[in-house]
């Protein structure tokens, strides 16, 4: 959660200052000045999927229909393989100020991905232990490996990790902050000071 107040989302408003009067296409010349729009789009995005898991679940339950679920998984399970993809990509891309900083962008992405395995085998279980959890290990690599060997425009990247805000936004707000699981607020409390203090003073 600190890391995408303190972090993420000020790395989305430099992105739009470092494109202001640089994109020369009209048809993209809006992300001038609305780079948070394609962060809205990404949070959308994947509520919608998770709208739709929802919805055929209970669909599922109420008439049985075995390929629902299979079909919503795939669906699912390679919008998250998108998703982990990006992130491999973003870690080669990413501009780090420290070794502690690394440090700490490793731990906020590593706990992330945890909550999000969690959330995924609750709402998939065996096909996700089967196929999906090893798909969404290996989008890591596959992303890491492509920033590696290619480098794309400014632009890109910047639309690229609004869109993944987006997400980390949605996903931080569905999984860490569960309405239906027992939680402490005061533990939630110094976990947010502790690692805001870590991203303040590093």
């Amino acid at each position: 959660m600190a890391y995408v107040f303190l972090h993420l989302l000020p790395e989305l408003g430099v992105f739009q200052e470092e494109l202001e009067g640089e994109v020369g296409n009209e048809g993209w010349s809006f992300l001038e000045s609305h780079i948070y729009l394609v962060a809205m789009l990404g949070l959308i995005i994947f509520y919608g999927l998770e709208q739709m898991v929802k919805s055929a679940k209970r669909r599922q339950a109420d008439i049985r229909e075995e390929g629902v679920e299979a079909g919503v998984f795939w669906v699912h399970i390679g919008s998250f393989t998108l998703y982990n993809a990006l992130i491999g990509y973003l870690l080669v891309r990413e501009h780090y100020d420290s070794a502690w900083g690394m440090l700490f962008f490793f731990i906020a992405m590593g706990v992330h991905f945890i909550t999000n395995d969690k959330g995924l085998r609750a709402a998939h279980k065996e096909e996700y232990d089967r196929y999906g959890r090893w798909l969404l290990a290996a989008a890591i690599l596959v992303g890491w490996a492509f920033g590696l060997v290619s480098e794309v425009g400014e632009l890109t990247v910047s639309i690229l990790t609004a869109l993944l805000a987006g997400g980390i936004i949605l996903n931080v707000m569905k999984e860490e902050l569960p309405e239906d699981r027992e939680s402490s607020f005061v533990s939630f409390c110094l976990g947010i000071v502790g690692y805001s203090v870590l991203l303040l003073i590093l």
